[in-house]
């Protein structure tokens, strides 16, 4: 079934912009997730057939079906008529449908997944479930920068994991903007936070690139969730991040980009 945005205007996004897109999945019911499985193309319904839990299969198809409709708010392009190539790294980019310039990124984890989407600019876009299992500052001191690690074990141990990740999804937004993925070895660059400045980057000598030429935004979009955006865009211009909560093709509301908290 086609979907209808046919009431729907489009969204101005101009250059030194970014929207981020936010949906629970486990918001979404039927009928919509059978609306948004016709969304997909061949090559998405095979991969959302492949996953073995159904949590899975419910966080990819909500995520495609939001890039999808997310899309469509910026161009005359319906949702299910998008088609995307991969690079060789594994991102996805938009083939040209009339929304050539437009740059997403996806992210999604368990309760939320997020879209971001530019004009022309590099932008990736990560959010992590802080509930999850796992060692946090075990698992930096393999793969952080030593600076990083050495400012996480600086911190007392009750403050460790969220510092863990605030650095966690800055770092993965960054390699996304790339489009390297995990070729670009997290220990090559590293981040600096302050209480109130935004993050700041610097790589070592293995990895060129221009501390000037980024911009990152932490997000926390719910008290367990934990998000980052990284733009190609010079620190000297201006930069404006809007956020939604939504459920495609049901609702949307503007929301705002609460700050981490202090640690």
């Amino acid at each position: 079934m086609p979907a209808d945005l046919s009431g729907t205007s489009l969204l101005p996004l101009a250059e030194g912009e970014v929207h981020v897109w936010l949906v629970e999945p486990e918001a979404v019911a039927e009928p919509l997730l059978a609306t948004y499985a016709a969304l997909l193309d061949d090559g998405e319904r095979e991969r959302h057939r492949r996953f073995h839990f159904e949590r899975h299969r419910l966080q990819f198809l909500v995520s495609h079906a939001l890039v999808r409709v997310t899309l469509s708010r910026y161009a005359a392009v319906a949702p299910e008529a998008w088609s995307f190539v991969t690079s060789a790294h594994g991102r996805p980019e938009v083939r040209g449908d009339g929304g050539e310039r437009l740059r997403f990124n996806l992210s999604h984890t368990d309760g939320l997944a997020l879209c971001a989407v530019t004009v022309g600019t590099d932008v990736g876009a990560d959010v992590e479930d802080s509930e999850r299992p796992g060692e946090s500052v075990g698992l930096a001191e393999h793969c952080f920068a030593p600076s990083e690690v050495a400012a996480l074990r600086a911190l007392p141990a009750s403050q460790q994991r969220e510092r863990f990740f605030e650095y966690w999804t800055l770092k993965e937004a960054y390699i996304k903007a790339r489009g390297l993925g995990l070729s670009l070895p997290l220990a090559h660059f590293a981040f600096h936070l302050a209480p109130g400045a935004e993050p700041r980057i610097s790589f070592d000598a293995r990895l060129p690139d221009e501390p000037e030429a980024w911009r990152f935004v932490p997000l926390r979009p719910s008290a367990r969730h934990f998000g980052a955006l990284a733009v190609r865009q010079s620190r000297e211009l201006p930069l404006t991040v809007r956020c939604w909560r939504t459920v495609p093709l049901a609702w949307e509301t503007p929301v705002p980009l609460e700050p981490p908290r202090e640690p």
